[in-house]
């Protein structure tokens, strides 16, 4: 139980943290780098510019965390909270973050290239500028968003819910890529591209 305390720089590398409490702790530039954070709590904490390269974190919670400048390079965080965070310039990069949840996030300018992002929930995140390239966006909530600037080469849109989504100034998108997910009348497409006569589609069930 290490809430609200000044951890800026520690090192906790290779460790097993499985429901430790970092809540709102000061943890700048922190080492945790192959460490297991499994239903650890990091609400509130400043994690900016930390290291969960290769970390192991399944349901940990971010929610409201400074994760500006992170690197999540390769991790396993799948089912966790990252609502609200701050993660501009944050790398999630060959992550594992299926049915994560980074709903409000500041993901601006962020790389999740290569990520598996099936089920994940982007409501209201700001995401202008990240880079999707070779990502794994099924069933994935980026409906009504502005992804001006976002890189989608490659991407894998199967179901993805894109309903109101300005997909407008996004490069590396295709047809192929537009004909599986699911979009409406308010979704704006890249010049050349057009809806398919399927939409809207409607999400499966789990």
């Amino acid at each position: 139980m290490l809430t609200n305390d000044d951890l800026t720089g520690i090192v906790i590398q290779r460790s097993l943290l499985t429901l430790s409490d970092f809540a709102g702790s000061r943890m700048a530039g922190a080492k945790l780098s192959e460490t297991e954070v499994s239903r650890t709590r990091f609400e509130g904490a400043d994690l900016s510019r930390s290291d969960f390269t290769k970390a192991l974190g399944w349901r940990a919670n971010f929610a409201q965390a400074n994760l500006s400048g992170a690197n999540f390079g390769s991790a396993d965080m799948n089912r966790s909270n990252f609502a609200q965070v701050k993660a501009a310039g944050a790398n999630f990069s060959k992550s594992e973050l299926n049915r994560s949840d980074f709903s409000g996030a500041d993901l601006t300018g962020a790389n999740m290239s290569k990520a598996e992002l099936a089920r994940v929930l982007f409501q209201s995140a700001k995401v202008t500028g990240i880079d999707f390239s070779y990502s794994n966006l099924s069933r994935s909530r980026l409906d009504g968003l502005d992804l001006k600037g976002a890189n989608l080469t490659g991407v894998y849109l199967y179901l993805t819910q894109i309903g109101g989504t300005d997909l407008s100034g996004v490069s590396g998108l295709s047809q192929s890529q537009i004909d599986i997910a699911c979009g409406t009348e308010q979704t704006k497409l890249p010049t050349g591209l057009n809806a398919p006569k399927g939409w809207p589609c409607k999400d499966e069930e789990d």
